[in-house]
C-alpha cells in the first residue's frame, strides 16, 4: 500500500479482493488503497446470522474508523455499489469521491415471466409441494447466505441514492445484462452532479474487460488531472450530468 488518500475498492457478490489487485498495484503510488472481503467471501467467514445491508455497511464504517482513514474514496462494483451508496447517504461526510462500475441497487425492470414463476413458488409452497426455485447460483449457498442474499436483493436504493452529495462517477458497460445499463442511467438522474462513462461491448466486468482504460479514469476522477480517455478535465463535477462514451476497440485491455 502506498501512501496518502485512501481508496476503499468493494467488490460484487460471489467476488472477492482479487477482483480489485490490479486497480490497487495501479493506485498504489499516490494512494493507500484496501481490499476488503465482506463476510461470506474471499476470505472472511460467512456470517453467523443472516445479514442486511446496513450489516456490511457497519463492518465497512467500522474498518475505516479501525484503521483511522481520511480523505477516503470508494471504487464499488455491482453488490459493493449497494453497500457504497447506502454508505455515502449514511456517512457522507466521511468520504471524498465515489466510484460506482456497474452497480446494483436499482428496482430492476420484471417481466410477466417472472412474476408466473414468483407466483408459482408461492402457490406451490403454500401446498407444500417440492420443487425447485431460485438460481444455481443461489441454490448453491448455505442457508444463511440464502436469507441474506434474499435480504439484500430485495433492498432497492433509490430514496438514498438522490440523498448522496459525494462526487460520483458511473461506469458502465453498455451490454451489462446482470445490472442493466438504464439502471446506471438511473443512478445519473438520481445522484445530483453525477458524471457516467459508458464502455461499448462490455458486460458486467467492464472494469476487468478495459482494464487499463478503467485504471486511466479511476486515476483521472480521483485526482481531478486531465483524463485523456475522452479529453475532459474532471476539476469538480458540475450541474449538467454527461455520459461520455467509450468506443469499443475490438482490444478488451
Amino acid at each position: 500500500m502506498g501512501r496518502g488518500p485512501n481508496v476503499v475498492c468493494l467488490h460484487g457478490w460471489d467476488g472477492s479482493t482479487d477482483s480489485f489487485l490490479g486497480l490497487a498495484r495501479a493506485l498504489s503510488e499516490k494512494y493507500t488503497v484496501y481490499l476488503i472481503d465482506f463476510n461470506g467471501f474471499g476470505q472472511s467467514p460467512e456470517p453467523t446470522y443472516p445479514f442486511t445491508l446496513d450489516h456490511y455497511v457497519s463492518t465497512v464504517s467500522e474498518l475505516i474508523r479501525y484503521y483511522k482513514m481520511e480523505s477516503l474514496s470508494f471504487v464499488c462494483h455491482s453488490f459493493g455499489g449497494r453497500v457504497g451508496i447506502k454508505f455515502c447517504y449514511k456517512f457522507g461526510y466521511m468520504v471524498d469521491k465515489l466510484i460506482l462500475v456497474d452497480s446494483a441497487g436499482m428496482k430492476p425492470r420484471r417481466s410477466l415471466r417472472y412474476y408466473y414463476s414468483v407466483s408459482r413458488h408461492k402457490i406451490l409452497k403454500l401446498l407444500k409441494i417440492r420443487h425447485e426455485a431460485g438460481s444455481a447460483d443461489y441454490k448453491k449457498l448455505s442457508p444463511v447466505m440464502k436469507k441474506t442474499f434474499a435480504s439484500i436483493v430485495n433492498e432497492h436504493l433509490e430514496q438514498y441514492a438522490e440523498l448522496i452529495k459525494v462526487p460520483t462517477l458511473l461506469i458502465w458497460g453498455n451490454k451489462d445484462k446482470e445490472t442493466p445499463v438504464y439502471m446506471g442511467k438511473r443512478l445519473l438522474r438520481l445522484i445530483k452532479g453525477s458524471e457516467m462513462i459508458l464502455f461499448e461491448g462490455c458486460g458486467h466486468f467492464s472494469y476487468l474487460e478495459r482494464h487499463f482504460a478503467f485504471v486511466s479514469i479511476v486515476k483521472a476522477f480521483l485526482s481531478g488531472e486531465r483524463n485523456e480517455v475522452d479529453n475532459v478535465f474532471f476539476l469538480g463535477l458540475s450541474e449538467r450530468r454527461r455520459i461520455v462514451t467509450i468506443p469499443d476497440s475490438g482490444a478488451k485491455r
